[in-house]
Parts: C-alpha cells; structure tokens; sequence
C-alpha cells in the first residue's frame, strides 16, 4: 500500500489525520512542528509521539520529503535542482545566491498547459499538478535552506492554475505552525488566471508579479494564448480594484524581444496601460530555447527601453542573466531529463 505524504498538510490537514486515527488533538500540532521545525526524515524519530501512536501513523502515513535527484552549478554560483516526481518527469528549482540575498525558483506544476511561445515548460505539455508538500520539498530539501531569504514562484507550471496546492504551501511557509516566514520574502508570479488571482489576493498576503511581456493586446496574444481568455486589461481591472496595502507589492515581468515588443511605441503604451497601478516593471532577458524564432533585445535597448520607461515615471529594474551555462531558462534541464530517460527507454 502507498503511503500517504505527511509533508505539505496543513495544520487543519493534520488535525484530520489525527482525529481519523484516534489520536490526542494536540498530536496534530506536535506533527507540524516535526514536519516544519526539526525536519525528521520518519514518522518513528517524532519522539515526542508515544510509539504506540507513531505505529498507528506509520501503517497509512510516512513523512515523504524527497532530496534531489541532480544538480547543477553554474560558473556564477547559480544551481539547478531537478527533482524527480511521479509518471517519470522531472522538475526543477534553481537557486540564485547573490550578495545579500539567496533566492530559491520553484516549480508549481509538472509541465505546463498556458503554451507561452518563449516557454520551454509549456513545449513539454502538462503533466500534473504539484502537491503543496512536493512544491514546498524543493525548499526544505534544498542544501542551502538556511541560506534563503527569499523565494519565488517562477518555475515551471503556472501557479494560479494550481491555487488551491500553492495557498497550501504558502500557509505552511509564513505561518506559525510552519516555517514563520514574512510574506514579503515570497512572490508568485502568473501570466493572469484571474480567478486564481482573486484567490491568492483575498487568501494571501505574498508579492504579486504579472507576466506582461507586450503592452498590445494582438502582440500579446501571439506570445500568449491566455491573453484570448483572460485579456490583461480584465487581470489589471482586478489589481486595481484591490488594495494592496504599503507593505505588498505588484511587478510586472517583461522578457525582451529583438523587433517585438522593444520600441519606443512599447514604452508609450506600457506607461498609458499601467497608469495609476504602483508598480514596478522587471525587464528580463531572453534566454534563447529551441524551436522559437525569438530572439532576444541586445544590451543597449534594454537599456535604452529602462530609460525611457523610468522618465514616464515606472520604477524599472533589469534583471541579470544568471547560469547561463547550466540550462538557464525555465524547463531546458528538465526537458533534457526527460529525453535521456525516454530514449533510455527506448
């Protein structure tokens, strides 16, 4: 019989669990802290649990954190984990250590459905969701956890489309029972499932970041086919109607694109659609994937597009390329992965 993960329930999870095998209410919370404070490898070294009630555990449940399966480390110190998940696919979450600030991408989804033209996860297709457990098991199992400062949502998968899992690994990050962290060291980013995004604004209290990446709604739909269902006019209705408070923030993601979406027309319309949202905008290199005929803005238009959209009053950074020589863009390793083992198979 499989057994059932512990890692990733909640705390009223766990309550369940215990109240359906009989146990002392307060069990539940005596598992959280196992689970998320002293991180036990087994159900059996919970020793503050009477063996009889660890047993009883034992026979449905197991802890079920799992290390990663490969790394790889970058000239610059970035590293990308490849975990292994269920059906034989993999995948990833990369760590950026940077001179104050360690960050860790994870993953929300294996694969992904939203087909994004300059996505590598989307060529693979969707394969599943994650489970709050496996996405919070590529923080936790990390080798340099201690060393996080912040994490983001930017991995492979789109987490709006899997909120219900990713609100559950939210609450087991910034809460008590869990790992305590301030919400203003998470950020989740979304190309704009607006009823997710209604979700994680009202059930969280975590930064924003919006996959923007062209200011033309035609353009956009080309790069991105959510846009036919959820046009950006409609997921920017939402965040303004919603108070977002001093201490939480909203981004934009923006990928740059030699010819595309990098003109002065570009700064124009992107200054005349944000107007009013208190914002920022990430401008990001593209890192180039197979069979996508983009290709990515040189350094002196980025430059040039930064400028022109701060004179307009928009606080914009530009993102720094970073493990460019292990796979850098989201999916590229896990692909990889998953065309040894089918040709293994083979």
């Amino acid at each position: 019989m499989k057994l059932e993960a512990l890692f990733g329930k909640t705390l009223e999870e766990l309550k369940n669990i215990t109240k359906l095998c009989d146990l002392p209410g307060f069990t539940a919370k005596q598992l959280a802290e196992w689970l998320y404070k002293k991180d036990v490898p087994s159900i059996m070294e919970m020793t503050n649990i009477s063996l009889k009630n660890r047993n009883i555990l034992s026979k449905q449940y197991e802890v079920g954190r799992v290390a990663p399966s490969k790394v790889q480390t970058s000239t610059d110190g970035t590293k990308k984990y490849l975990f292994a998940s269920a059906e034989g696919r993999y995948i990833e979450a990369a760590y950026i250590p940077d001179e104050k600030r360690a960050t860790l991408c994870v993953s929300s989804q294996v694969g992904c459905k939203m087909g994004c033209l300059f996505c590598m996860t989307g060529q693979q297709g969707f394969q599943s969701h994650l489970t709050a457990g496996e996405i919070v098991n590529q923080i936790q199992s990390l080798p340099e956890f201690a060393k996080l400062t912040n994490v983001v949502y930017m991995g492979m998968g789109e987490p709006f489309d899997n909120i219900e899992e990713v609100l559950k690994s939210l609450e087991i990050l910034t809460s008590d029972y869990g790992y305590g962290w301030s919400p203003k060291r998470i950020t989740v980013s979304s190309i704009g499932i607006i009823p997710g995004l209604k979700e994680f604004l009202t059930r969280s209290k975590c930064h924003l970041a919006i996959s923007l990446h062209s200011p033309f709604e035609e353009e956009r739909l080309k790069l991105m086919p959510v846009q036919h269902v959820y046009p950006i006019r409609e997921v920017l209705k939402v965040i303004r109607n919603f108070d977002f408070g001093a201490q939480r923030r909203v981004s934009f993601e923006y990928i740059m694109f030699k010819g595309l979406n990098d003109t002065a027309a570009h700064v124009k319309e992107l200054a005349r659609l944000l107007n009013g949202i208190h914002c920022r905008i990430n401008l990001i290199r593209f890192h180039p994937i197979p069979n996508t005929p983009l290709e990515g803005s040189d350094d002196a238009t980025i430059k040039r597009f930064q400028k022109g959209l701060e004179e307009k009053g928009i606080v914009t950074t530009v993102r720094a390329s970073r493990g460019l020589d292990i796979f850098a863009a989201c999916g590229l390793l896990s692909t990889k992965e998953l065309v040894k083992s089918k040709e293994a198979d083979f």
